[in-house]
């Protein structure tokens, strides 16, 4: 039995599931739910990234990243708090994988920061967990970045292990949309193929908070209303990053300078605006096609964008393959991200592999992340 904490780059709260796995099959899902963030912890976490972009150290916590890290922990300790209220039976889980927030992701400078202090939460969990207690693992992707991987997608092991619940074997594309979109091409069990594909909600979610007060677009509606500016659209596409094979992975904000040069929003109104950056996430996975091994015969979508219906309609113009959402299959559309790191940690307590050269370009299959058992010091 393992629990998994997810907190993303859209920044919207800490996802909490547990699921039971061996770290190579996924036997059942137990309960997930979402702690979401309070707008004045929201607005410390966009402050923090802010912060992030000039460092070079990543135990350093410059301006306000120490308070941050403090007040990210503290938040991960109250949702674990919280889930363990609702369903007390999952005091005696066994790992808990824990994630971290990331504020800065920079692989070709060998550096990825997630805040997150982990010997803090091993205590506070020392005092919520039964039994012999629950092991916390943590910082799962330094090592990958340190031996010159990506560092990210760390999921698609995950995705892999799930798409084995869905009959005979056949190229399936994996889709998560958070504040960055990644995919995982899986098809059989041979090691998957993944990368980021782009910006999927935080160009969105950004241009929003600047024009009005509303924090993301549900379910699209106000995309569905505006006009794709497809010129722009194709611009945007020229980016060199779109036209490298995976791979590849990105931090929050690298296509904010890119799109401010080249978008011309400050010309549109909301509602086009925001069509055409919903435009742009669809167009960037569609990008990622050409470089598959095989056509995908289903794009199975999860994260918080799964719930943006323009964008899902975008998708399957743009790839031409049936898009469905996480749930739809059986999996959760929510959750899928936290259940990953549980997973995660329970393959790091094994000594089996978290990243793979095909999809964080790490030179061999390594393995990650600080294992703090019950009990250890501080």
């Amino acid at each position: 039995m393992a629990i998994g904490l997810m907190s993303g780059t859209s920044l919207d709260g800490i996802d909490v599931a547990l699921i039971e796995t061996d770290g190579e099959t996924v036997a059942s899902f137990g309960p997930g739910r979402t702690y979401v963030y309070a707008p004045e912890t929201r607005e410390l976490m966009f402050r923090a990234i802010s912060d992030a972009r000039e460092m070079t150290d990543r135990h350093a916590r410059p301006g306000i990243l120490a308070r941050a890290e403090r007040l990210s922990t503290e938040r991960h300790g109250q949702a674990l708090a919280a889930f363990f209220k609702e369903f007390p039976a999952y005091r005696e889980v066994e790992v808990i994988g824990y994630h971290g927030q990331t504020v800065l992701h920079r692989p070709e400078m060998r550096l990825t920061v997630q805040l997150g202090d982990g010997p803090a939460l091993a205590r506070a969990v020392r005092g919520m967990t039964t039994g012999s207690g629950a092991t916390l693992v943590y910082d799962m992707r330094a090592a990958d970045v340190a031996a010159g991987g990506q560092g990210a997608p760390l999921v698609p092991v995950y995705h892999r292990a799930l798409a084995r619940g869905l009959g005979p074997p056949k190229p399936l594309l994996v889709l998560n949309l958070g504040g960055v979109g990644n995919v995982t091409y899986v098809d059989g069990m041979a090691d998957p193929i993944a990368c980021d594909t782009g910006p999927a909600n935080a160009l969105i979610d950004d241009f929003l908070k600047a024009r009005t007060d509303l924090p993301f677009d549900e379910d699209g509606v106000i995309a569905a209303s505006g006009k794709v500016d497809e010129k722009v659209v194709d611009t945007l596409m020229t980016h060199p990053f779109f036209h490298r094979p995976p791979p590849k992975s990105l931090d929050r904000n690298d296509f904010r300078a890119w799109v401010h040069e080249h978008a011309g929003l400050d010309a549109m109104n909301t509602a086009d605006g925001v069509a055409t950056l919903t435009a742009l996430s669809a167009a960037s996975v569609g990008a990622v096609l050409a470089f598959l091994p095989a056509r995908p015969t289903r794009l199975i979508v999860a994260g918080g964008g799964a719930h943006n219906a323009t964008l899902l309609r975008m998708l399957a113009a743009r790839t031409g393959i049936e898009v469905v959402t996480a749930d739809e299959v059986g999996w959760s559309t929510d959750a899928l991200e936290a259940q990953a790191f549980a997973f995660l940690a329970v393959r790091a307590l094994r000594g089996l592999p978290l990243s793979f050269p095909t999809t964080t370009g790490v030179p061999v299959p390594l393995t990650g992340g600080i294992i703090r058992r019950p009990g250890e010091a501080a």
